[in-house]
């Protein structure tokens, strides 16, 4: 979690586990994200730079500098190999994180850009902004593809689908809208009450969180277009809001000071018993959903899992390798990291000694004259 304190929090799910405080930062954190293989985190700051942290008890971290204003938002791709920021200087800019370079900008909004995401797949950019658009954007070309105008307000923050066909946005005129970006046309519409400060698709696609100043987070079922829940625990406006990636959880954090985890279970919500108090684990039944568009609408497809014809022996081979490529991911993004710290501190060291060297001749010429 970041905060308008300057520090950056790790904070563990483990009971009796310590919490990490990081400070680098000179101005107010804005937003965080942790890299896919959860072993850097991204955060952008109102001191107008991005900072890449290995989430450990040394807490240290590289600096990005690109950017002229506060950053909003920091986003890693799917692969973990790109970072996508935006900024008050109205841009939108890409960077490599394991050479940890600026790529490139995309510049066509007009006010203070919100949020900026990635695609799924890592092909397209989206963007939301002060001018009240939201932008969609070919990453390989840097063009933008099309322009989405029907907010009344800024858009404070965007997001795509997890099936990458949708995209949801948040803005002040209280509403969160829904589009398909095949089509380039409104799915839906939620009209709220106060100003929609963030939101997040649930990994099943079926659910939609968001957070407003109203002190409330409220749970949509995208599947129906309706609300389902309205939760009240925040004092205050609620600025920020993500499910887990299993999506038994969602976290919260508000201008309150507080940062709460919830837990979900989405099974029950036949029954209206949306959110379960207890500890218990969340059971998950044999049934996938997958969003089905019929006549304008968004229905609720069942299907059975299919039999891929694959034994229990091949998928547990499958099991182990995608696990080893992860810790394989995630060892290279922490010696990048590491190489990258001590290559700063080499530059410091460089510095320092010059710095000594002309001293030592300033001396000399002094005595000298």
């Amino acid at each position: 979690s970041g905060s308008m304190d300057s520090c950056l929090m790790i904070w563990s799910m483990r009971p009796q586990m310590r919490a990490y405080r990081f400070v680098g930062h000179k101005d107010a954190v804005m937003c965080v994200q942790f890299s896919p293989s959860g072993h850097l985190v991204a955060s952008g700051s109102r001191d107008k730079t991005v900072r890449l942290w290995v989430p450990t008890v040394k807490g240290e971290s590289t600096v990005f500098k690109a950017h002229t204003a506060t950053v909003r938002s920091v986003h890693f791709s799917s692969d973990g190999q790109s970072l996508v920021t935006a900024s008050d200087d109205k841009t939108v800019k890409v960077w490599t994180v394991h050479r940890q370079k600026f790529l490139f900008s995309l510049s066509q909004h007009i006010n203070w850009v919100r949020c900026a995401r990635f695609s799924p797949d890592g092909r397209l950019i989206v963007s939301a902004s002060d001018d009240k658009t939201v932008k969609l954007w070919d990453k390989t070309s840097r063009e933008c593809i099309h322009s989405f105008c029907e907010h009344g307000g800024f858009v404070n923050h965007v997001d795509f689908h997890p099936g990458g066909t949708c995209i949801a946005a948040a803005g002040t005129d209280s509403t969160v809208k829904v589009w398909d970006i095949r089509m380039n046309r409104l799915l839906q519409h939620y009209q709220g009450n106060a100003v929609v400060n963030s939101l997040s698709f649930h990994p099943s696609g079926n659910y939609l969180v968001t957070a407003s100043n109203d002190s409330t987070l409220k749970i949509l079922d995208l599947l129906e277009g309706r609300l389902l829940y309205t939760l009240h625990s925040h004092q205050g406006p609620v600025t920020c809001v993500a499910f887990s990636r299993a999506g038994d959880l969602f976290a919260s954090g508000g201008s309150d000071e507080q940062v709460m985890v919830w837990k979900t279970n989405f099974d029950a919500a036949d029954d209206g018993d949306v959110l379960k108090a207890q500890k218990s684990g969340t059971s998950v039944d044999e049934t996938h959903h997958a969003l089905v568009e019929v006549d304008g609408d968004v229905h609720l497809k069942k299907t059975k899992p299919q039999d891929s014809g694959r034994n229990h022996e091949q998928q547990e081979e499958d099991t182990s390798l995608a696990d080893t490529l992860e810790h394989i991911m995630g060892q290279l993004d922490v010696l990048t990291q590491t190489v990258s710290i001590l290559e700063q501190r080499l530059t410091l060291t460089e510095d320092k000694l010059k710095e000594c060297l002309e001293n030592q001749q300033k001396i000399i010429q002094n005595k000298a004259s």
